[in-house]
């Protein structure tokens, strides 16, 4: 076996050949080219075949972050149409049936269209809504009880009750409508608004204008004054 033989044998087969070359005749020496060489061949296919695997990997992988992203896009266009559906449902609280416990009168807010309505939230049991609704008796007196001033005030309580709201009105000798305010209400007041509207001792309070106009009114207590202050050139409108 030439010398050069020799070295191309040990650099195909280097650290893991056992055997010593120089032993080797021609044609055991020929044997090893030739399985060298088809180890070769192998290897070469092996290769071809693993970067076809990845490469198809990289190809599926594509496709299916293509598939996730369309089908997220076509979920957001369906969870938004959900949500307009939902804002659109929580828009019509004003067309909602309340019961003036007072009177056992039923109304809406839209009933009051070309007026201005003054909405206060509350609850029997919360003091600060004793002292708003006072300042809301005030500010009728300072106005002279125009017919084109509409209150309303809703108990947001769910535990709470028309016959105990009909005594609280009785006892504080409070004229204007009080209603229990269903969940439909209190869901579309939270959502649309603030979930403060929900918490009484805030006095949150809504103003609609003559064309259904909803404004939301500062958080805490609201003398006459105060109130008269807002809601006048809303009055001015015609």
């Amino acid at each position: 076996m030439t010398r050069l033989a020799q070295d191309m044998l040990r650099m195909q087969y280097h650290d893991v050949m056992m055997v010593d070359l120089h032993r080797l005749d021609g044609d055991q020496c020929r044997f090893l080219f030739l399985a060298s060489n088809r180890q070769k061949r192998i290897g070469t296919q092996m290769m071809k075949i693993r970067n076809l695997l990845i490469a198809l990997a990289i190809v599926m992988i594509s496709l299916l972050t293509a598939c996730e992203s369309t089908n997220q896009k076509s979920g957001s266009v369906s969870t938004d149409a959900g949500m307009d559906a939902e804002v659109i449902e929580f828009l019509g609280w004003v067309d909602v049936s309340l019961t003036d416990v007072q009177t056992g009168e039923t109304f809406t807010m839209t009933d009051f269209s070309g007026k201005v309505v003054l909405i206060e939230t509350m609850a029997v049991w919360c003091p600060n809504c004793i002292v708003q609704a006072n300042e809301v008796r005030k500010l009728h007196e300072l106005l002279k009880n125009p017919e084109d001033l509409v209150s309303v005030s809703l108990d947001v309580d769910v535990n709470e009750d028309a016959a105990s709201l009909k005594d609280y009105t009785e006892e504080f000798g409070f004229d204007w409508r009080f209603a229990i305010s269903p969940r439909k209400i209190n869901r579309a007041l939270g959502n649309l608004y603030s979930a403060q509207y929900l918490n009484p001792p805030l006095s949150p309070m809504l103003l609609i204008d003559r064309d259904g106009n909803v404004y939301e009114l500062p958080y805490g207590r609201k003398n006459a004054d105060y109130l008269l202050e807002i809601l006048q050139p809303f009055l001015d409108e015609n």
